[in-house]
């Protein structure tokens, strides 16, 4: 179980999308990287905190028939892998869709969602998931 002081300290590169980009080549990387694997030595010191674009659009997904126990409740839900308008991948979790109308190029933007708590007094976590672009 997670402490609280993690939980915090998570937050900004969870909650808001925040990945890395090269101050060398400006590749953007999510999650956030300390160095980039593409200019190595060249771009030590270089990295930049970056926030990922929320918006997107469905670059690939599945519908989860089988879940770990803490997801039975949602079955069958969809995940996905979202490409944002600055063309970093992204998985996570499509809602608010009804899972027939899912489509590849759908247009999506990331939305703050709980996703879930350490009992009744316990530490809540939020996440971001995704939902259709209206």
């Amino acid at each position: 179980m997670p402490s609280v002081a993690r939980a915090w300290r998570e937050f900004p590169g969870k909650y808001n999308i925040e990945g890395a980009k090269c101050g060398n080549c400006e590749t953007v990387f999510f999650p956030g990287r300390d160095f980039c694997p593409k200019c190595r030595r060249e771009g030590i010191g270089k990295m930049k905190k970056y926030k990922v674009e929320r918006e997107g659009e469905v670059f690939s997904f599945s519908i989860i028939h089988e879940a770990p126990a803490f997801n039975n409740l949602l079955k069958p839900y969809a995940v996905a892998m979202v490409r944002t308008k600055d063309g970093v991948l992204v998985a996570g979790q499509l809602v608010d869709v009804e899972l027939e109308k899912i489509t590849i190029g759908m247009p999506v933007r990331a939305v703050l969602r709980k996703i879930d708590e350490d009992g009744a007094a316990g530490v809540i976590r939020y996440g971001f998931k995704f939902v259709p672009k209206i």
